[in-house]
């Protein structure tokens, strides 16, 4: 996908997107999510029993909305769910060290027994299609 520098710094400097899944009966559900961005993907802490990840696992086609007043940009992609470690793990130190400023996080069996805890998993949303101010780049 395409991508000009100025929309790759303002995904960088933003932490909070909505983030829409589809529901079995094909309607919209919104969640507000806090993610990581990297220049490739989105890393964003999910838990297990929400709607947003029994949405995804069904159906892995996604958008995210991150907004500051008018300004927006709408990425639509694929979610691939991860439930496993040490994937899981590191992807969700990143999205916490994205987060936190000056937060760095030791991954041991305390942290990993925390996210069982917290029935905590990761979506890595592969974008295809950027939407910016209404023109859009990349494929339909």
């Amino acid at each position: 996908m395409k991508m000009t520098d100025e929309q790759d710094e303002y995904l960088r400097n933003h932490k909070w997107a909505a983030l829409a899944t589809g529901r079995k009966d094909g309607s919209p559900q919104l969640s507000q999510i806090a993610y990581s961005w990297n220049g490739s993907d989105f890393a964003i802490s999910v838990k297990s029993y929400t709607a947003k990840w029994r949405n995804a696992r069904r159906q892995p086609k996604v958008a995210l909305l991150i907004h500051e007043e008018r300004r927006q940009l709408v990425v639509y992609g694929t979610v691939r769910c991860i439930d496993s470690d040490p994937e899981r793990a590191e992807l969700t130190r990143r999205v916490h060290e994205a987060f936190f400023d000056d937060l760095e996080i030791e991954i041991n069996d305390e942290f990993i027994s925390a996210l069982e805890r917290d029935k905590r998993m990761i979506f890595l949303v592969t974008p295809h299609k950027l939407l910016d101010e209404g023109f859009a780049i990349g494929p339909n």
